[in-house]
């Protein structure tokens, strides 16, 4: 009797901890229910789909299994597939538009959605319930096994994007359709596509076309952006790019196979040089020298949120040439982009220029204001007209709010969460995207090894975040957006580093129920997710790895103290210029410094091996702590 309790729960705990690593999902499904057994996928499966909506997912899917596997599986129509897509003749509600339930057992899969939609974030689950192998470029022999499981599944919020910058670093097309790609996998359906500003002009605008042949190049320059030198008189411009038109049209419908929407960026009446340099009329300098910024200096922050730009990049708006222009932009763009959306930027725009200039000031005068941040309010609502005559709605950071606004515009939070407070409940739809919970160029770990820049947003902090402000109301909530600045990630690989594991926090932040968090289980996932990405050759950051160290002082005393995002992790440390490993000092409580230049090395261990990055903070780093 003894030996048979013991057999039944050693089956029990077998079953209960190959749950835990086998169903390892991002984001995490509103509910998986998982039973004993396995679908084996082999060369004999089939896919199959009862509705031609569903056959764009079926023969993706198809062509994602057949490079790792080896195996020639076709989608076809069929009712009875061994992996089965369907669309509800009549629609439940509960999953609405976006939403999917995902049975599997030991005799196939079947993944049923109300809508195409659906159907596709369906087949993201069960690419992630597939073995890491999955992910690989080349064939692979392993047991394709495929855990029975019962997934209900929809979205909290229908916004859930990723802006990617592509004026400050130009990413080419086969690169943006890449990240398009990945964030896909994370049932994101919103790419921000922020392609003004003043480091480059990247979208073609054919009835304006010194906008790509002078403003999509600047000088060529090397260095931390900001600190680089201006152009010179008469140096060549050779850095940069653009999309053609055709090109747009491409990606758009890559994206729309993915079932994400892109909303296209426009940033005005500020950060405007690209736009100056090709059309100089267009500011009130109107200063023909006006160039691309390389990545110089060209303003100064004072720390308070004031600032003085150096060079004139705002457009004139008092100048009904500016408005002419703009029509011709965006008359152009809101033929490419069949979303509703078209992003009008608004931020941080300098206004000193504007109250030096006579045309501005004649213009407040007739209009019988006061203050000049007046004047961007009258600008934004022109633009909001010219988009609505395209059957176009406005988009816009929050400063769009200064000066006035429509209420069908739409607001985007990004100063912290007070300007979508304030515009919820003003009655404007928000989509929240605050530096403090959702800026992707921000370090990520340790601030002696990362790459720098003016903030830091660790991992946890991102998964911690709360899209629903306290007091407002939810309606008003579309969602939430990670934003990825480019001022320091040159390439590709680089900003895949910035957007994971990040990435994945945001997603579960915006797509799974706010009482389905749960930190511990998510770093699990995030580390199975590691594996698949490291065989897909995705960059990812390990900087959750990395301690946080802080010192205080007490009663006169230096203290140390050493924290760790992830469980389970050994942190060993040394103060005498030895290099700590698992037979230096242990960190278990606050430390007392001793007086003198101590210089502090720490690195983390799990199961006895390091997995961690070396941090070195010399005395001069330790009192900055």
């Amino acid at each position: 009797m003894k030996k048979l309790i013991l057999l039944v729960f050693l089956f029990a705990m077998t079953r209960v901890y190959g749950q835990e690593q086998t169903v390892h999902l991002i984001p995490q499904p509103v509910e998986v229910k998982q039973s004993s057994g396995y679908y084996t996928l082999t060369k004999a499966s089939t896919i199959g789909f009862a509705d031609l909506q569903s056959r764009k997912t079926a023969e993706m899917l198809a062509q994602k299994l057949n490079i790792p596997t080896g195996f020639s599986i076709r989608a076809q129509q069929s009712k009875s597939g061994s992996i089965q897509f369907n669309l509800n003749k009549i629609p439940v509600p509960q999953i609405g538009k976006e939403g999917y339930t995902l049975i599997s057992t030991s005799k196939g899969v079947v993944i049923t959605a109300n809508e195409a939609a659906g159907l596709f974030y369906g087949m993201q689950t069960l690419l992630q319930l597939l073995p890491k192998e999955i992910e690989s470029k080349t064939t692979v022999k392993t047991n394709w096994k495929i855990p029975a499981v019962k997934i209900t599944d929809y979205p909290r919020f229908g916004w859930r994007g990723i802006m990617l910058d592509v004026s400050r670093n130009f990413f080419t097309k086969e690169e943006v359709m890449l990240y398009i790609d990945q964030i896909a996998r994370f049932k994101y359906n919103t790419f921000h596509w922020h392609l003004t500003d003043d480091n480059g002009w990247r979208i073609e605008i054919k009835s304006l076309p010194k906008l790509t042949e002078v403003g999509a190049w600047r000088v060529p320059r090397a260095g931390h952006f900001g600190q680089r030198p201006d152009p010179k008189p008469g140096e060549a411009a050779t850095v940069g790019g653009f999309y053609t038109q055709n090109d747009i049209k491409e990606i758009i419908q890559y994206a729309l196979d993915r079932n994400i929407t892109i909303v296209p960026e426009i940033d005005v009446p500020g950060h405007s040089m690209a736009a100056i340099a090709a059309y100089p009329e267009l500011s009130c300098s109107k200063d023909p020298n006006t160039k691309v910024n390389p990545g110089s200096s060209h303003s100064e922050w004072y720390g308070n949120g004031t600032f003085k730009m150096l060079v004139d990049n705002t457009l004139n708006p008092s100048d009904d040439k500016v408005y002419e222009f703009l029509d011709k932009v965006f008359t152009e763009v809101a033929a490419l982009f069949p979303n509703q959306y078209i992003h009008v930027g608004g931020d941080e725009c300098y206004k000193g220029y504007w109250k030096q200039d006579p045309g501005c000031q004649a213009l407040m005068k007739k209009l019988n204001i006061r203050h000049i941040e007046d004047l961007q309010g009258y600008f934004m609502n022109r633009i909001e007209k010219i988009l609505k005559a395209k059957g176009k709605k406005l988009l816009g950071w929050d400063e769009i709010l200064e000066g006035g606004i429509s209420p069908e515009a739409t607001v985007m939070s990004w100063r912290g969460i007070q300007g979508g407070i304030e515009a919820a409940k003003m009655g404007h739809d928000v989509v929240m995207t605050p530096t403090t919970f959702a800026y992707l160029d921000y370090q990520q770990g340790e601030s002696t090894i990362e790459p720098p820049i003016y903030s830091s947003l660790r991992l946890k902090k991102c998964y911690n975040y709360e899209p629903v402000p306290e007091g407002v109301d939810p309606k008003y909530i579309l969602g939430g957006q990670g934003n990825l600045w480019t001022e320091q990630i040159p390439t590709l690989r680089h900003a895949e580093y910035m957007t994971w594991p990040r990435g994945w926090a945001l997603a579960e932040d915006f797509w799974s129920p706010a009482e389905k968090k749960n930190w511990s289980d998510f770093v699990h996932r995030v580390e199975t997710q590691f594996d698949r990405n490291e065989i897909a050759g995705i960059n990812y950051s390990r900087a959750v790895y990395d301690p946080i160290i802080t010192t205080s002082t007490q009663n006169g005393k230096r203290i140390l103290e050493i924290e760790s995002e992830m469980p389970g992790l050994d942190i060993y440390y040394t103060i005498d210029d030895a290099m700590p490993d698992n037979f230096t000092a242990k960190y278990t409580a606050p430390v007392e410094l001793p007086e003198g230049p101590v210089t502090l090395r720490v690195i983390t261990y799990r199961n006895g091996k390091p997995i961690g990055h070396l941090i070195t903070l010399k005395p001069e780093d330790l009192k900055k702590r």
